[in-house]
């Protein structure tokens, strides 16, 4: 059984998470309030970050152990090794967006350049978008094949996905669960396809790895947090990403499972770039933050969001192509209906109070 991956996961982050703690502690990679100024800061005392090296230890010791030396395998193990390095580098010293935003395309491209594309989308309204032509042929070394427009869709999706989640960690206990429930749900589509397919099954074995990592460190960060992910988490973002490619291009479902986050994400950057500040630029008005000045515990808040993606996970397993595309548009008029409800009622409430 594949489930025993998510078992190994979950136990080597559990052992590992405890050691770091040891260690992030003794370096000073801890996020105080009382000096560090960040507008979506909430909690009032210390909390080590760097969470994301327990999480990416869960993955990469059952990986090593269990799956394949392939071109991907390595090349996610090389980006995530980046990726957790410039992560942690954030979370003992704040790095500019800027160089951050470059890691990750830096990351991506690694992966990309393994061979992990998106050949093809499914049209919801019948037919597929065939993204794998024109293909670039190439001897250098041996022979090798650029797609243009199926490894920059890739990219894209690797790097927004990256950041997307990254955004969501606002509240103990949030992203864990989000990234459990979605590589779960990752995990499932790429067993219903045939699992003899080297890039379907080891979708399915990192998606299991992934939710057992993610389960063993939200025993540690679920209110009161002992550990804050911290940027160094972006390294778990990268797999899940990846994996949702590998299971077969089916993105909907990916972006269905996800969906509450992905809309608050979109939401953030248009709301940002529409009043004249860089997308990059932090705040205090998430979705997250939102549901906090409503009066709303983390506990609430995160459970709100790990329900949210279970019912929308199950419901991607179940719908066809268009279905998801209805589901789709209903959870952004819903979501997004409520970000800007949310925002205007807090706008009005804040300069009704001022007055």
């Amino acid at each position: 059984m594949i489930l025993h991956l998510l078992f190994f996961s979950f136990i080597a982050t559990v052992i590992s998470t405890p050691i770091c703690l040891f260690f992030l502690k003794k370096y000073r990679i801890i996020d105080d309030p009382k000096s560090h100024k960040h507008p979506g800061i909430i909690h009032k005392i210390p909390i080590p970050r760097g969470g994301g090296v327990p999480l990416f230890l869960g993955i990469l010791i059952p990986g090593l152990i269990f799956l394949p030396l392939t071109k991907i395998t390595i090349a996610l193990y090389v980006a995530g090794v980046i990726a957790v390095a410039i992560g942690v580098l954030d979370d003992k010293k704040d790095v500019s967006p800027y160089i951050r935003f470059l890691v990750n395309i830096v990351v991506a491209g690694i992966v990309v350049g393994s061979g992990v594309g998106v050949p093809f989308i499914t049209n919801p309204l019948g037919g597929i978008l065939h993204l794998d032509m024109p293909t670039i042929s190439f001897d250098f070394f041996g022979h090798h094949s650029f797609m243009p427009l199926s490894d920059l869709v890739a990219l894209i999706w690797i790097v927004w996905v990256m950041n997307m989640l990254n955004w969501s960690k606002g509240v103990d206990g949030q992203m864990p669960g989000i990234v459990a429930i979605s590589a779960i749900a990752i995990g499932v589509l790429s067993l219903r396809f045939s699992v003899t397919d080297d890039h379907t099954l080891l979708a399915a074995q990192l998606s299991f790895m992934i939710a057992g990592s993610a389960l063993g460190f939200l025993l540690f960060n679920f209110y009161p947090a002992k550990i804050f992910p911290g940027y160094s988490a972006t390294a778990i973002y990268l797999f899940l990403s990846v994996v949702s490619i590998l299971s077969g291009a089916k993105l909907a479902t990916a972006i269905l499972v996800m969906g509450v986050p992905m809309v608050d994400g979109v939401f953030t950057v248009v709301r940002r770039i529409v009043s004249g500040k860089s997308p990059f630029w932090h705040d205090r008005k998430h979705l997250h933050h939102l549901l906090l000045k409503l009066g709303l515990s983390q506990r609430q808040i995160a459970l709100c969001y790990w329900t949210f993606s279970a019912i929308l996970g199950v419901i991607a397993l179940n719908l066809t192509s268009e279905g998801k595309l209805f589901a789709l548009i209903v959870l952004l008029t819903l979501v997004g209906g409520a970000l800007i409800f949310l925002h205007l009622g807090m706008e009005y409430y804040e300069n009704k109070d001022s007055v």
